[in-house]
């Protein structure tokens, strides 16, 4: 699902509130949710591609970021680019570049997050997130849900309690989990993690590597499945990953 735009409101709602109101409800709010049409993805790099091709850089650095968190790798971002500088220009190719190496870093390259069996799914960045995540819902029965989580390098979600318990199914990647009272363990492809109910953890990947497992997680009798609280500190974090 797509993140709740607020640029518009935030930048131009004292001077122009209904322009605001077609960038942040229309714009992002209407055509960019539209993910059974075109995923997020996608529409980022659309949205990169025509803003390269008319020479909007500032406008293209803001959709850069937003491409790398709706999953559009290094790789994909320098050969849309290096496809337009034939149609679009040279010069506005080497000012593109500019802008891909200052969002994604100067790594030679980023890879793609690995995700298993299943697809990436959409991003599920979000204030329960410390990065990138996303998300393929694979559904489920009305008492119990299921879907593949993939989290970036370095992303750990917040320690929470599920009234039910959960059941991750590492599927790829390198990772951690934690209940409370227990020392944190590594998580790799294949390891099955059971937690009871109403039992504190945390989960995530490592800082050099993504995680993805598939989180089964029975509704509560009141049909909750989570309770989010604190972030684990990042000094902890840090010392599970030296």
């Amino acid at each position: 699902m797509a993140i709740k735009q607020t640029a518009g409101r935030n930048n131009l709602g004292d001077l122009a509130p209904v322009f605001a109101h077609l960038n942040d409800d229309v714009l992002f709010g209407e055509v960019w949710s539209r993910e059974d049409s075109l995923s997020l993805h996608d529409r980022s790099m659309v949205t990169c591609a025509a803003l390269m091709a008319q020479g909007l850089f500032p406008q293209l650095e803001a959709h850069v970021g937003i491409a790398r968190k709706n999953g559009v790798t290094r790789d994909e971002m320098v050969e849309i680019v290096t496809q337009l500088a034939f149609y679009a220009g040279w010069p506005k190719a080497w000012s593109a570049f500019g802008i891909v190496r200052k969002v994604y870093g100067d790594d030679a390259t980023e890879p793609a997050p690995v995700h298993g069996p299943f697809a990436l799914g959409e991003p599920a960045d979000g204030p329960n997130f410390t990065g990138h995540a996303w998300l393929q819902k694979l559904g489920g029965l009305p008492a119990a849900g299921a879907g593949n989580v993939t989290f970036d390098r370095g992303c750990y979600n917040r320690w929470h309690t599920h009234p039910k318990g959960q059941i991750l199914l590492v599927t790829a990647g390198h990772g951690w989990e934690q209940q409370e009272g227990q020392p944190a363990h590594e998580l790799h492809a294949g390891d099955v993690v059971v937690c009871p109910p109403n039992v504190r953890h945390w989960h995530g990947a490592a800082a050099d590597s993504t995680l993805t497992h598939i989180a089964i997680t029975p509704a509560g009798d009141d049909g909750s499945v989570v309770d989010w609280q604190e972030f684990l500190d990042q000094a902890e974090y840090d010392k599970l990953n030296a």
